[in-house]
């Protein structure tokens, strides 16, 4: 092993101490060369001088958490799955009890807002209870705000553009009854337990940075999480190849429903 290979590994080793976020469960040299990237921009030779800087300065730690975890996002990503979501998949859900839904790594807030409004347009009789999650303090103050400029609201349907933003000095915020519905809460997806008898969770785009190792972990712990007949709705890059080890069969394209006979 090289120095440089040691560097990185014994500021792994530092940065979990710290914060409680396994980086060895990200594609090593996907995240090396990212965080590589960081450092030498903010002029430091190694890594342990990195996180000796990033240990003292609170900017520095919170501009690496952002960069780590790659907040990019948009409401109705992806919006042909958002039609699959509100015509097919919502209801087959829907019952007498409040719907337990999850937005999990939801980043700076456009996909649990957009669930929300597509629930409030399409169910507006239908009770829920949206908890949204990420690992970001920052993406989280910034989804709380519920403030995006043009290009983040670029997919939003018309009829709810109008509906539940308001627009002001060129960006778009959204409504209170809206931002109202939404729990936000920091999680960790590697370490921090689920809720259970979730009826929907939403993991869209982020476990593409994780190891097979982690990613195996992971759709285990959401499958846990799901009642029988929830759904898990990932992202367009993250196709369960084998999902009936998950005990989750596919029913639409990136959406799987946990087996309602056990």
């Amino acid at each position: 092993m090289t120095n440089l290979d040691n560097d990185y590994l014994q500021f792994i080793q530092l940065f979990k101490k710290k914060t409680g976020i396994d980086l060895s469960a990200y594609k090593e040299a996907q995240m090396k060369r990212r965080l590589t990237s960081l450092r030498n921009k903010r002029g430091f030779d190694s890594f342990n001088e990195y996180f000796q800087a990033i240990n003292k300065d609170e900017k520095l730690y919170y501009e690496l958490l952002d960069r780590m975890t790659i907040n990019v996002s948009e409401f109705f990503r992806n919006s042909g799955r958002w039609h699959v979501l509100g015509e097919k998949i919502i209801p087959l859900l829907i019952n007498s009890k409040p719907l337990k839904l999850w937005s999990a790594a939801c980043s700076t807030g456009e996909e649990p807002y957009s669930l929300t409004m597509l629930m409030k347009h399409q169910f507006p009789h239908v009770n829920f209870d949206l908890v949204a999650t990420d690992i970001d303090d920052g993406a989280i103050k910034k989804a709380k705000e519920g403030i995006y400029g043009e290009k983040a609201i670029a997919e939003v349907p018309k009829p709810i553009l109008s509906k539940y933003f308001m627009v002001k000095e060129s960006l778009y915020h959204v409504l209170p009854e809206i931002k109202n519905k939404v729990v936000y809460r920091k999680h960790n997806l590697l370490s921090d337990q689920f809720e259970p008898n979730l009826d929907l969770i939403i993991c869209r785009n982020v476990m593409i940075y994780f190891t097979e190792e982690a990613k195996h972990e992971l759709y285990q712990k959401f499958s846990d999480a799901l009642k029988p007949g929830g759904i898990l709705f990932v992202g367009s890059t993250e196709q369960i190849f084998n999902p009936r080890q998950y005990n989750l069969e596919a029913i639409d394209t990136f959406f799987y429903r946990k087996n309602s006979s056990l």
